[in-house]
């Protein structure tokens, strides 16, 4: 028989101190195979006579329990099945709810998932006050809804206005917010952990928390029907009906609450079982598995060496992002280099601001901010730099002065010294077309705003050495990002498969239809913003840099329509000059965005929507989808994986398809070269599907079991 995950230790006060800690593994996660070991757990702490009570803490370092292991949704085949999973979680916890005895959780690390059902099945939950501590329940993002229980338990526990949030958004919460919300009795440092828990078992059950008197307001018929009717409203203006998690979650909920306890377990087993086996579903978890499977996976033949030193060249918005990623995330010592101190002060600013705000919503002191700004420093010359081990440039698109940073590290810097580019465009084989040590150029292109998008492309030339790359994967982890190798070819990955959209998009316009029609078609879709304000929002200066590589390299496809040239020329460069697409007055009142439309007159045409949003949308995406699958079969990107991750993690891609490549398999490769064919015929060639997709639907393949994948 296996090892079992469940350890009692009955101390002389009579309190049983049940650890969890999963052999062999790093994390705390639930299995359906533990049922008959916690039965077996608890059964034998009920044999002393004494018994005060129980405290569950964990056995490992810096997590309470992470969730269910999603794996076993994974291998049911019928929504039967994944019922069953939920019942025989609801049953475990209900087994916990209903000993005579106090049963105390003890909280440090994550708890989540799962993990927090477990802890609302307690009597009482002590949490540590450790930043590592987060308690949620995320189930959403993997398009399910908590099935043990925790539509039923959260929403009695702090209250339904408070609990549907949570739920709905999956996010994850510190001790202190946790504990001001009511999900935790304390909160408290670690050392004092699960004395503080052994404390609360002596006081006894003790009566349920009484919720507030508005709360209780809120379970009345009246205000729980307007209440709900608005959470539908906002839920619908996120979610735009792609998520039936969201959906079901506010179904699941109100059934407990108007039906009763045993209503709303039954319903939340059923719909988590209904939602295991839906496509979104599948789709988020096959993003979920990707990506924690990509954070361990080794990308160079070697092994990462210790970086101790990093250098940033440039102290514009992205050296300023790049910079506070690295010292606040990553932990490691900066020195900005700018030709001005305006620069290095603004660099500075950024993360002064990022801290300033941990420090007004109390998740930091004002001296730990002082601590961790202490890791950054700047200047105009190259003093300090002598002993960094990798310096990333964030200067201006310019071949030349790239060139220039790459002699001028080389000749201030040590030997082993990494140079990594943030280029967006230019090759990185250019870059180090002059080096003397072209082992150690590599690109690392990172995305905007720095501190929040998760993704950053890392492109070797085919100089670069196998422990560049593996230094440079390993920064990319340090400072939180999910990284993806891409080929030094013009655009790399993701910028190449997002000019193509932008373009059909501004094509669209310059045909007459209105900005925002353009925008909703493409936020109704399942992207974040429409491609329009995303245009305003990167700049669109930017944009038109890269167009014209792009063009030069892959021909006419990629050439801009003429509206482009004549917004430019306007001198429009989006948000950054108040000046695009939408308008960008200084306003009290951030109303809805509006659009400009004085772009009209300039662009000589008369908006009218003649295209149904279905129409512009399947435009855009199609040209995406297309050099999607180009990039793949020039080997652009390693699999069809890390071209998913890449344009979910990059560009907002909807997570709910998984990624172009698991769309694209979805609806079918006959169905996407028929839809492309159909387009070239009413728009031209720029639409005429890839050699790589004819030869698809040819064979009938696809790219998650072609030999591609």
């Amino acid at each position: 028989m296996s090892e079992s995950a469940f350890h009692l230790h009955m101390r002389l006060d009579h309190v049983g101190v049940i650890t969890i800690d999963v052999p062999g593994e790093k994390m705390n996660t639930l299995k359906a195979e533990f049922v008959p070991q916690i039965k077996a757990v608890l059964d034998e702490a009920r044999s002393h006579q004494q018994l005060a009570g129980l405290v569950l803490i964990s056995g490992k370092p810096d997590n309470f329990v992470a969730g269910a292991d999603i794996s076993m949704i994974a291998n049911c085949k019928t929504a039967q099945e994944a019922e069953a999973l939920a019942k025989q979680g609801q049953d475990v916890m209900a087994m916990i709810a209903a000993l005579p005895f106090p049963v105390v959780a003890a909280i440090h690390g994550a708890c989540l998932g799962g993990g927090l059902e477990l802890a609302l099945a307690c009597d009482a939950r002590i949490c540590s006050l450790d930043d590592k501590t987060r308690l949620g329940l995320p189930e959403v993002q993997l398009g399910l809804l908590p099935g043990s229980g925790g539509t039923q338990r959260l929403p009695r526990l702090i209250g339904v206005q408070q609990a549907l949030p949570l739920i709905l958004t999956g996010k994850q919460l510190r001790a202190k917010q946790a504990l001001k919300l009511g999900i935790v009795d304390d909160a408290v440092p670690q050392s004092i952990l699960l004395e503080t828990a052994i404390a609360r078992v002596h006081k006894g059950k003790g009566a349920r928390r009484e919720l507030s008197r508005r709360d209780r307001l809120l379970q009345g018929p009246i205000a729980r029907q307007v209440l709900f009717s608005l959470a539908q409203r906002q839920t619908h203006s996120k979610t735009q009906g792609n998520y039936p998690a969201a959906q079901r979650i506010l179904d699941v909920v109100r059934i407990g609450l108007e039906q009763g306890s045993s209503a709303g377990h039954e319903a939340e087993a059923r719909a988590f079982g209904q939602l295991a086996m839906t496509p979104e579903s599948a789709a988020l978890r096959s993003l979920f598995f990707a990506s924690t499977a990509l954070k361990k996976e080794s990308m160079a033949s070697v092994e990462p060496q210790v970086l101790k030193q990093i250098g940033v060249l440039g102290g514009g918005l992205m050296g300023g992002g790049i910079a506070s990623v690295t010292a606040l995330k990553a932990g490691l010592p900066v020195r900005i280099k700018d030709i001005n101190l305006v620069g290095v002060n603004h660099a500075l600013q950024y993360s002064w601001d990022l801290l300033s705000n941990k420090v007004k919503r109390r998740q930091l002191k004002a001296a730990e901010r002082q601590q961790q700004m202490a890791r950054i420093s700047g200047g105009t010359d190259y003093q300090g730099f002598s002993q960094r081990d990798l310096v990333i440039e964030a200067v201006f698109e310019d071949l030349a002065l790239k060139q220039q940073m790459v002699s001028e590290i080389e000749s201030h810097c040590q030997p082993h010294t990494i140079f990594a580019s943030n280029t967006s465009s230019l090759p990185i084989a250019d870059i180090a077309a002059k080096a003397q040590r072209p082992e150690n150029v590599i690109g690392l292109h990172f995305f905007s705003p720095v501190d929040k998008m998760p993704l950053v492309e890392v492109i070797p030339h085919a100089n670069t050495s196998a422990q560049t790359l593996a230094n440079t994967v390993q920064l990319a982890r340090q400072q939180g990002k999910t990284a993806v190798v891409v080929a030094d070819r013009p655009g790399f990955y993701v910028n190449r498969i997002l000019a193509p959209y932008i373009n059909e998009a501004m094509h669209c316009l310059q045909e007459g239809e209105p900005i925002e029609h353009i925008d909703r078609a493409l936020v109704k879709f399942g992207f974040p913003v429409g491609p329009l304000q995303l245009l305003d929002e990167v700049g669109i200066d930017v944009g038109s840099k890269i167009s014209p590589i792009l063009e030069q390299a892959y021909g006419l496809r990629f050439s801009a329509p003429n509206a482009a040239n004549a917004i430019l020329a306007d001198g429009r460069k989006g948000r950054k000059n108040h000046k695009g697409f939408y308008l960008y007055q200084r306003s009290r009142w951030p109303g809805k965005r509006q659009v400009d439309a004085s772009l009209y007159s300039l662009l000589n045409i008369k908006p009218q929507a003649r295209q149904s949003e279905a129409q512009i949308a399947e435009r855009c995406v199609l040209m995406m989808l297309n050099e999607a699958a180009r990039c793949l079969d020039e080997a652009v990107i390693r699999n069809a994986r890390d071209g998913d991750i890449a344009a979910v993690f990059g560009i907002g891609f909807p997570p709910f398809l998984g990624g172009p490549f698991r769309y694209m398999d979805q609806r079918g490769i006959g169905d996407i070269v028929k839809a492309l064919r159909s387009l070239m015929q009413q728009h031209g060639e720029r639409f005429a599907p890839s050699e790589a997709l004819l030869a698809m639907s040819e064979q009938q393949t696809n790219f998650y079991t072609s030999a591609q994948s």
